[in-house]
C-alpha cells in the first residue's frame, strides 16, 4: 500500500489585489499571487535574499472571504495542496501550471479596527493587547501564581 501527502503551508505577502470570477454554475473562484522570501548571508557577510512566487486559488465561501478580507499587501498564512495542470494557449503553445489550492486561510497582518480601538482585532480574531493590559492583579490567591524557578516537568 503507498501512502502519499500533498499538503502546502505558505506565510508570505500578497502581491496583488484578489481577483473574482465565477465558473458558468455560478461557483466563485478567487485567485492571486503571493510572495514568499528567504534571507540568509553569502561567506562575505552580504545578505542575499530570495523570493518565490505562488499562484493561489481558492473556491465557494473561502473565496468570497478572500475577496473581502485580502488586499495587496496583506501577509496571510495559506494552508492547501498543490495542483499542476496543462494547458493550450492561444498560440497553440503548451504550458504547465503550478497552483496552490486553498483550504484555510488565516490573515497575519496586526491592524487594530477603527470601530474597535482595543487590543481586539475582528479581522484577524486575535487579542493583541491593549496599553492597560495588567494581568498582575487578575488572581487574588497565590496559589495561582507560578513559583518563581520551579521545575516544569516538560
Amino acid at each position: 500500500m503507498s501512502r502519499t501527502l500533498n499538503k502546502v503551508m505558505l506565510i508570505g505577502n500578497v502581491g496583488q489585489d484578489p481577483e473574482m470570477k465565477h465558473t458558468p454554475s455560478g461557483i466563485p473562484v478567487a485567485s492571486f499571487r503571493m510572495a514568499t522570501s528567504e534571507s540568509w548571508r553569502d561567506r562575505d557577510g552580504a545578505v542575499k535574499e530570495h523570493t518565490d512566487w505562488h499562484t493561489i486559488v481558492a473556491w465557494r465561501g473561502l473565496a468570497e472571504v478572500i475577496q473581502k478580507l485580502v488586499k495587496k499587501g496583506s501577509r496571510i498564512y495559506i494552508e492547501g495542496r498543490i495542483q499542476t495542470r496543462t494547458f493550450d494557449d492561444k498560440f497553440n503553445n503548451r504550458r504547465h501550471v503550478v497552483e496552490i489550492l486553498a483550504d484555510n486561510m488565516l490573515l497575519l497582518d496586526n491592524k487594530k479596527t477603527k470601530e474597535n480601538g482595543n487590543g481586539y482585532d475582528l479581522i484577524t480574531d486575535e487579542y493583541n493587547g491593549d496599553d492597560n493590559d495588567n494581568f498582575d492583579n487578575i488572581f487574588d490567591d497565590e496559589d495561582y501564581r507560578p513559583v518563581k524557578g520551579e521545575d516544569i516537568p516538560f
